[in-house]
């Protein structure tokens, strides 16, 4: 009889020793005489229960973890061979972990399940069911049903998707590109490199979707250097996709084509920005351009182009298959479907967490997160971003929806949360905010470029108690400077994170250091 495990190849379950699990398992096997199938699915994002070794049983998938390879031998021991083992480490039904079973995967339905570089998994819970129906489709439906889905820009913006994928469809006829910002470099932020590690075809047929929609025959992922893992099974996916006819000429006999390919970021922060992305990708220094024209009317090369999130496209997939109703039922107002949040930071569970939009900060971090992991009393939390508000308590109570944070000065940005405790400066954070600016800048425009330099002066000045009121004066004034006349965001938001601490925590921001 065959024994099925499951071990994550992710880059959260390498790091946390996935592969001497796994070695230790078919060490453990060979001496008991078990026939032992080990698959290496994705992570589910349960990244405080890594590594989390699966068990196939006629009940179901039954989990354990955190899994280390000295506890193998007493897994093995209490049955883990023969089915549901008593251990401390059993979770039970993998399924029937509360914080995964009261999540609403739509985009993350298979993360874990599948081995990520198995087409026929992928297939057997309806992928590539999208691409199918695409392919039975005229362009503008499949631009009509993205537009009715109500999907939005998963990278920070939230500008409506299907607007975009409408203007470069509308543009004549010739080249046209489509392109996805893997550059994922916000604080806290996984969910991109999930997609691509342990769903890697779920973003092969959301861009290929994205190409049959407004007439590309190209597309490029930006994928930021700090992902190796992500790159290496990325690629191999790639090449399995072309083998199977999912990519290239004539994709499933259908007569239309579609190709893809990988191109590796230099580690720019900027780069994040779709303009300074497309500078990068054509080989230049990423700088940020102004605007109009905009990409979708003249991107890459010059061309009409989509620049699209990874969550954006990986989101279509399920769209083209169940029907943009079925996505628009989930959500609150104008913002539609679900979230992939990442919890991370002092956080007691951090991990992975999709849900619809409308659930409040203050559910994800306890509900979900369980509280700081150090015990202590949380202070603040950060979302979307080194450019997002920090958030005080008062504010943890408002629905998690895009037009909802942003009448108190939030940002949603890429889903993710980091939370503080107690202990935390935030002056030393709003600091940091201007810092960062000040590395990560362009250089192109002198609010961004000067701005976080004086930015960072004029706080240091404050910390040191030098006409502290004065400087607060010029603080603000920096600040409007900043977010009134940058070229983008990265200094028309870098002032977010400093207003919040000023508004907020001001006793922080003048406290002396000591």
């Amino acid at each position: 009889m065959t024994v099925t495990v499951y071990v994550p190849c992710d880059t959260t379950a390498l790091a946390l020793g996935a592969d001497a699990v796994a070695d230790t398992l078919h060490q453990a096997a060979r001496t008991k005489g078990v026939d032992l199938k080990l698959i290496r699915n994705g992570s589910r994002g349960l990244f405080w229960l890594e590594p989390l070794v699966e068990v196939d049983t006629p009940n179901g998938r039954v989990a354990y973890g955190p899994v280390e390879p000295t506890d193998v031998d007493s897994l093995v021991e209490a049955g883990l061979f023969e089915g549901e083992a008593d251990h401390p480490l059993a979770l039970g039904l993998t399924e029937e972990i509360p914080y995964l079973k009261k999540q609403q995967r739509l985009t993350f339905s298979r993360i874990g399940v599948t081995d990520p570089l198995s087409i026929d998994d992928y297939r057997a819970h309806r992928g590539f069911a999208g691409l199918e129906n695409a392919l039975n489709m005229d362009s503008q439906a499949i631009v009509d049903a993205v537009k009715d889905s109500g999907l939005r820009g998963r990278g920070g913006a939230a500008f409506p998707t299907g607007i975009k994928w409408q203007t470069v469809h509308d543009e004549p006829e010739g080249q046209k590109y489509i392109v996805c910002n893997a550059d994922e470099g916000d604080s806290g932020t996984f969910a991109d490199r999930l997609v691509m590690e342990c769903d890697p075809y779920m973003l092969i047929e959301g861009m290929t979707i994205a190409g049959l929609a407004v007439g590309a025959n190209q597309g490029y992922i930006y994928l930021r250097s700090e992902y190796p893992v992500a790159h290496r099974i990325f690629n191999e996916a790639l090449d399995r996709a072309y083998k199977a006819g999912y990519l290239g000429q004539n994709i499933r006999g259908s007569g239309k084509s579609f190709d893809l390919e990988v191109r590796l970021g230099a580690g720019a922060y900027i780069c994040g920005e779709e303009t300074s992305l497309l500078d990068s990708l054509e080989g230049k220094r990423g700088m940020v351009r102004a605007k109009p024209p905009l990409p979708a009317i003249k991107g890459l090369f010059g061309r009409p182009t989509v620049v699209n999130n990874v969550l954006s496209l990986a989101a279509v997939p399920y769209i083209l298959d169940q029907g943009p109703q079925a996505y628009a039922d989930y959500g609150m107002g104008k913002s539609r479907g679900t979230l992939p949040m990442q919890l991370a930071g002092n956080v007691k569970r951090g991990g992975l967490v999709e849900l619809a939009f409308g659930i409040t900060l203050r559910e994800l971090m306890e509900d979900f997160g369980g509280g700081t992991l150090s015990g202590r009393a949380l202070k603040a939390v950060q979302v979307g971003g080194p450019l997002g508000a920090y958030l005080p308590e008062s504010q943890w109570d408002s629905p998690i929806d895009y037009e909802a944070f942003a009448e108190f000065g939030g940002v949603v940005g890429h889903g993710g949360v980091v939370m503080f405790d107690d202990t935390v400066d935030m002056g030393e954070q709003a600091r940091f905010a201007m810092e960062f600016c000040s590395v990560e800048s362009c250089g192109k425009c002198t609010p961004c470029r000067i701005g976080a330099v004086r930015g960072v002066e004029v706080i240091d000045r404050i910390r040191a108690g030098e006409n502290a009121d004065d400087n607060l004066t010029l603080l603000t004034d920096l600040c409007e400077t900043m977010v009134d006349g940058s070229l983008c965001a990265m200094g028309g938001m870098t002032p977010f994170p400093v207003q919040s601490v000023m508004k907020h925590f001001p006793n922080d921001l003048t406290r002396q250091k000591a």
